[in-house]
């Protein structure tokens, strides 16, 4: 990959990670709610995501989802199920403790929550499976052309994702009121719930 297409892949990876979406989302509410290390722990989660999705690109399956309406509608409603339950688990949340330090052993299930953010978006693969192969070499060594891809997009999204984390987690030390945290649990439900609501109204690409 030469150096200029790569300054296209860095702006066209910029692009996505800024474009808010349940990452986004749930970066920002857990940083809110639990602070920036355990919003760590979900945004490793939405990158081992991503570098799932760009092996089944790589291995050439993402095609499947393009063009198998079935298979895109099955990943589809589990997302939609994940993000809708996610939303109501948030509504329901009852105010936190902020003064207290975040439990380390929350950080797996925040890992595991990145990654089924992620996982069950089918959107996102069929993006990176219509973005990828145009910025690969078709007549270069592939495994290093890809190994570069992974880094520029996860460490894009990583920066990202922890921009959209510190600043709520800075947001979340003001918010020591049992009813402003009320508010703020709600807030972000209802945007789990929206993404979720736009999932299930999204159509396979053609």
């Amino acid at each position: 990959m030469s150096f200029s297409l790569w300054l296209g892949f860095l702006a066209a990876s910029i692009v996505i990670a800024v474009t808010p979406g349940p990452g986004a989302v749930a970066s920002m509410s857990t940083g809110l709610r639990h602070g920036y290390w355990s919003a760590l722990a979900l945004i490793l989660g939405l990158q081992s995501a991503i570098l799932f999705q760009l092996a089944i690109v790589g291995l050439g399956l993402g095609a499947l989802l393009a063009t198998s309406e079935s298979a895109f509608e099955a990943v589809k409603y589990v997302g939609v199920a994940y993000l809708v339950w996610l939303g109501i688990q948030k509504w329901r949340a009852p105010p936190a403790d902020l003064e207290a330090s975040p439990v380390p052993q929350r950080r797996h299930g925040l890992y595991l929550q990145g990654l089924m953010v992620n996982l069950t978006n089918p959107k996102a693969i069929i993006f990176i499976a219509a973005l990828v192969p145009q910025f690969v070499d078709p007549l270069a060594p592939q495994v290093p052309q890809y190994l570069l891809i992974a880094l520029t997009l996860c460490g894009t999204d990583t920066l990202v994702m922890s921009c959209y984390a510190l600043a709520a987690a800075r947001v979340g030390r003001w918010l020591h009121d049992p009813r402003a945290q009320r508010v703020q649990n709600r807030f972000f439900g209802t945007l789990f719930v929206a993404a979720g609501t736009l999932l299930a109204f999204s159509r396979q690409p053609h």
